[in-house]
Protein backbone atom coordinates (compact mmCIF):
# COMPACT_ATOMS: atom_id res chain seq x y z
CA UNK A 1 0.00 0.00 0.00
CA UNK A 2 1.45 3.61 -0.72
CA UNK A 3 2.09 5.29 1.92
CA UNK A 4 3.07 8.50 0.37
CA UNK A 5 0.62 11.46 0.08
CA UNK A 6 -0.36 11.95 -3.35
CA UNK A 7 -0.26 16.06 -3.08
CA UNK A 8 2.30 17.34 -1.49
CA UNK A 9 4.74 20.81 -1.78
CA UNK A 10 6.87 20.90 -4.57
CA UNK A 11 9.80 20.58 -1.55
CA UNK A 12 8.11 17.78 0.43
CA UNK A 13 7.88 15.52 -3.10
CA UNK A 14 11.23 16.02 -3.37
CA UNK A 15 11.81 14.48 -0.05
CA UNK A 16 9.85 11.45 -0.45
CA UNK A 17 11.50 10.85 -3.51
CA UNK A 18 14.55 10.41 -1.70
CA UNK A 19 12.85 8.64 0.81
CA UNK A 20 11.37 6.09 -1.96
CA UNK A 21 14.67 5.63 -3.30
CA UNK A 22 16.32 5.31 -0.16
CA UNK A 23 13.96 2.75 0.53
CA UNK A 24 14.08 0.82 -2.42
CA UNK A 25 17.54 0.66 -2.46
CA UNK A 26 17.34 -1.36 0.61
CA UNK A 27 15.47 -3.68 -0.89
CA UNK A 28 16.98 -4.47 -4.43
CA UNK A 29 20.42 -3.33 -6.62
CA UNK A 30 20.35 0.26 -6.85
CA UNK A 31 21.27 -0.11 -10.26
CA UNK A 32 18.00 -1.60 -11.77
CA UNK A 33 15.41 0.83 -9.36
CA UNK A 34 13.98 2.77 -12.31
CA UNK A 35 12.16 6.08 -12.58
CA UNK A 36 8.75 3.54 -13.06
CA UNK A 37 9.86 1.92 -10.03
CA UNK A 38 10.09 4.64 -7.82
CA UNK A 39 6.87 6.44 -9.38
CA UNK A 40 5.21 3.68 -8.71
CA UNK A 41 6.61 3.35 -5.13
CA UNK A 42 5.19 7.09 -4.34
CA UNK A 43 1.97 6.02 -6.10
CA UNK A 44 3.09 8.66 -8.80
CA UNK A 45 2.91 8.54 -12.85
CA UNK A 46 6.36 9.14 -14.43
CA UNK A 47 4.93 12.44 -15.44
CA UNK A 48 4.23 13.73 -12.15
CA UNK A 49 7.73 12.32 -11.10
CA UNK A 50 9.55 13.77 -14.25
CA UNK A 51 7.92 17.44 -13.15
CA UNK A 52 9.81 17.03 -9.79
CA UNK A 53 13.16 15.55 -11.45
CA UNK A 54 13.99 15.31 -14.95
CA UNK A 55 16.62 12.13 -14.78
CA UNK A 56 17.31 9.53 -12.27
CA UNK A 57 20.91 11.17 -12.26
CA UNK A 58 18.77 13.87 -10.66
CA UNK A 59 17.46 11.99 -8.51
CA UNK A 60 20.97 10.00 -7.02
CA UNK A 61 22.37 13.67 -6.95
CA UNK A 62 19.74 14.55 -4.43
CA UNK A 63 20.36 11.50 -2.77
CA UNK A 64 23.69 11.78 -1.96
CA UNK A 65 22.83 15.41 -1.21
CA UNK A 66 20.37 14.60 1.54
CA UNK A 67 22.74 11.35 2.38
CA UNK A 68 25.69 13.99 3.26
CA UNK A 69 23.91 16.68 5.00
CA UNK A 70 22.29 14.18 7.35
CA UNK A 71 25.34 12.17 8.33
CA UNK A 72 27.47 14.85 8.94
CA UNK A 73 24.81 16.42 11.50
CA UNK A 74 24.51 13.48 12.95
CA UNK A 75 28.29 12.81 13.27
CA UNK A 76 28.54 16.46 14.21
CA UNK A 77 25.79 16.36 17.29
CA UNK A 78 27.47 13.17 18.74
CA UNK A 79 30.85 14.57 19.09
CA UNK A 80 29.79 18.01 20.24
CA UNK A 81 28.60 16.17 23.10
CA UNK A 82 31.76 14.28 24.19
CA UNK A 83 34.03 14.99 26.65
CA UNK A 84 37.60 14.43 25.20
CA UNK A 85 38.76 13.95 21.01
CA UNK A 86 38.72 10.19 22.01
CA UNK A 87 35.03 10.32 23.48
CA UNK A 88 33.96 12.04 20.36
CA UNK A 89 35.77 9.50 18.09
CA UNK A 90 33.52 6.92 19.85
CA UNK A 91 30.64 9.01 19.62
CA UNK A 92 31.29 9.65 15.59
CA UNK A 93 31.90 5.44 15.01
CA UNK A 94 27.92 4.60 16.71
CA UNK A 95 26.48 7.45 15.22
CA UNK A 96 27.69 6.67 11.77
CA UNK A 97 26.69 2.99 12.67
CA UNK A 98 23.14 3.88 13.69
CA UNK A 99 22.80 6.18 10.61
CA UNK A 100 23.33 3.10 8.23
CA UNK A 101 21.18 0.74 10.46
CA UNK A 102 18.09 3.23 10.34
CA UNK A 103 18.75 3.59 6.42
CA UNK A 104 20.15 0.43 4.99
CA UNK A 105 20.14 1.32 1.18
CA UNK A 106 22.57 4.00 1.64
CA UNK A 107 25.65 2.18 1.57
CA UNK A 108 24.36 0.33 -1.32
CA UNK A 109 23.73 3.47 -3.67
CA UNK A 110 27.14 4.54 -2.40
CA UNK A 111 28.71 1.35 -2.89
CA UNK A 112 27.18 1.47 -6.65
CA UNK A 113 27.35 4.87 -7.24
CA UNK A 114 31.25 4.92 -7.17
CA UNK A 115 31.44 2.21 -9.30
CA UNK A 116 30.20 3.91 -12.28
CA UNK A 117 32.96 5.13 -14.81
CA UNK A 118 33.51 8.92 -15.16
CA UNK A 119 33.06 11.81 -13.19
CA UNK A 120 29.24 12.02 -12.33
CA UNK A 121 27.78 14.60 -9.81
CA UNK A 122 26.65 12.11 -7.24
CA UNK A 123 29.94 10.32 -7.34
CA UNK A 124 31.31 14.49 -6.58
CA UNK A 125 29.15 14.69 -3.74
CA UNK A 126 29.94 11.17 -2.33
CA UNK A 127 33.69 12.19 -2.95
CA UNK A 128 32.52 15.83 -0.88
CA UNK A 129 31.34 13.57 1.87
CA UNK A 130 34.36 11.91 2.80
CA UNK A 131 36.42 14.66 2.80
CA UNK A 132 34.39 16.97 4.55
CA UNK A 133 33.98 13.60 7.48
CA UNK A 134 37.44 12.94 6.64
CA UNK A 135 38.02 16.79 7.80
CA UNK A 136 36.38 16.36 11.09
CA UNK A 137 38.08 13.18 11.59
CA UNK A 138 41.66 14.88 10.88
CA UNK A 139 40.89 17.36 13.65
CA UNK A 140 39.86 15.16 16.56
CA UNK A 141 42.14 12.78 15.96
CA UNK A 142 45.11 15.90 15.84
CA UNK A 143 43.57 17.25 19.00
CA UNK A 144 43.70 13.18 20.85
CA UNK A 145 47.51 13.59 19.71
CA UNK A 146 48.04 17.31 21.28
CA UNK A 147 46.25 16.24 24.74
CA UNK A 148 47.74 13.14 24.94
CA UNK A 149 44.82 10.48 24.95
CA UNK A 150 46.55 9.34 21.33
CA UNK A 151 50.10 8.08 20.36
CA UNK A 152 52.22 11.28 19.38
CA UNK A 153 53.41 9.44 16.65
CA UNK A 154 50.23 8.82 15.36
CA UNK A 155 49.68 9.59 11.53
CA UNK A 156 46.52 10.98 11.62
CA UNK A 157 45.75 10.80 7.82
CA UNK A 158 46.04 7.39 8.07
CA UNK A 159 44.07 6.86 11.26
CA UNK A 160 41.56 8.53 9.44
CA UNK A 161 41.77 6.10 6.37
CA UNK A 162 41.45 3.17 9.01
CA UNK A 163 38.24 4.75 10.66
CA UNK A 164 36.25 4.79 7.34
CA UNK A 165 37.24 1.76 6.62
CA UNK A 166 36.46 -0.11 9.75
CA UNK A 167 33.14 1.43 9.39
CA UNK A 168 33.08 0.54 5.91
CA UNK A 169 34.31 -3.39 6.93
CA UNK A 170 31.36 -3.47 9.20
CA UNK A 171 29.30 -2.49 6.52
CA UNK A 172 29.98 -4.65 3.92
CA UNK A 173 29.80 -8.19 6.44
CA UNK A 174 26.35 -6.61 7.12
CA UNK A 175 24.84 -6.57 3.76
CA UNK A 176 27.04 -9.70 2.97
CA UNK A 177 25.26 -11.81 5.91
CA UNK A 178 21.89 -10.23 5.13
CA UNK A 179 21.79 -9.14 8.71
CA UNK A 180 22.06 -5.01 9.49
CA UNK A 181 21.23 -5.21 12.96
CA UNK A 182 25.07 -6.74 13.18
CA UNK A 183 27.05 -3.83 12.73
CA UNK A 184 25.57 -2.25 16.16
CA UNK A 185 26.54 -5.72 18.08
CA UNK A 186 29.99 -5.76 16.36
CA UNK A 187 30.92 -1.98 16.34
CA UNK A 188 32.00 -1.28 20.02
CA UNK A 189 34.45 -4.57 19.81
CA UNK A 190 35.65 -3.23 16.86
CA UNK A 191 36.33 1.00 17.65
CA UNK A 192 37.95 -0.83 21.27
CA UNK A 193 41.03 -2.46 18.96
CA UNK A 194 40.87 0.77 16.38
CA UNK A 195 41.39 2.08 19.92
CA UNK A 196 44.53 0.47 21.02
CA UNK A 197 46.20 0.53 18.00
CA UNK A 198 46.19 4.23 18.04
CA UNK A 199 45.96 5.49 21.64
CA UNK A 200 49.05 6.77 23.46
CA UNK A 201 49.01 3.04 26.01
CA UNK A 202 48.35 5.17 29.22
Amino acid sequence: MNEYPRHLPAEERRAATVAAMVELAAQQNPNGISTTAIAQRMGLTQGALFRHFPTKDAILQAVMSWVAERLLERVDRAAQGAASPVAALRAMFMAHIDFVTEHPGVPRLLFGELQRPGHTIPKQRVQTLIQHYGERLRGLLEAGRAQGELDARLDVQAAAVLFIGSIQGLVMQSLLAGDVARMREDAPGVFAIYLRGIGSGR
